[in-house]
């Protein structure tokens, strides 16, 4: 019985409890939400905030991601699996780059997730230079997320925390 008192119909409560209602919970577990109160550690406005967990190259992503690209100093001996994989994403390694990309033109959709295994000795200082792109082919803003240490960020201050990134 549903919320209407159906027997077998499809009529179900949403997240706000309402019966029939359409609100869903967003990315960031908040019911109605508009995925803007996720807690990334990355700055406001980025579409695609970055993570390593191991050899984990972790997402959160606001938009659609269509293909991608990253540099490397050498630390990455191979690259697979993960969303992009997952997605039907062609992924490729070389010495210094990794690319990924659709033929079929799918995508990796707005959410979270892991987005590739990284094998190699990976951290996030050895990879840079970030290229995504959406379903338009537009850029992506991307950024690498930090570990907050609190502290007092003002060099001018009595008590400044030289190694502190969030005052």
């Amino acid at each position: 019985i549903d919320c209407d008192g159906v027997c077998g119909g499809d009529a179900a409560e949403d997240c706000l409890g309402q019966c029939g209602g359409d609100a869903e919970f967003d990315q960031c577990g908040v019911c109605d939400g508009d995925d803007s109160s996720c807690d990334t550690g990355c700055a406001n406005g980025t579409e695609v905030c970055l993570s390593l967990d191991g050899g984990n190259l972790n997402y959160v992503s606001t938009d659609d991601i269509s293909g991608f690209q990253f540099n490397h100093n050498g630390c990455v001996e191979s690259a697979s699996g993960g969303d992009a994989e997952a997605n039907g994403f062609t992924i490729s390694s070389s010495s210094t780059v990794v690319l990924a990309f659709s033929f079929t033109g799918s995508v990796i959709p707005a959410g979270s997730g892991t987005l590739v295994f990284l094998d190699g000795d990976v951290s996030e200082y050895c990879l840079s230079e970030f290229v995504f792109s959406d379903p338009n082919g537009d850029a992506l803003d991307v950024d690498f997320s930090v570990d907050p240490v609190l502290g007092c960020t003002d060099m001018d201050a009595c008590n400044y925390n030289s190694e502190a990134n969030t005052n």
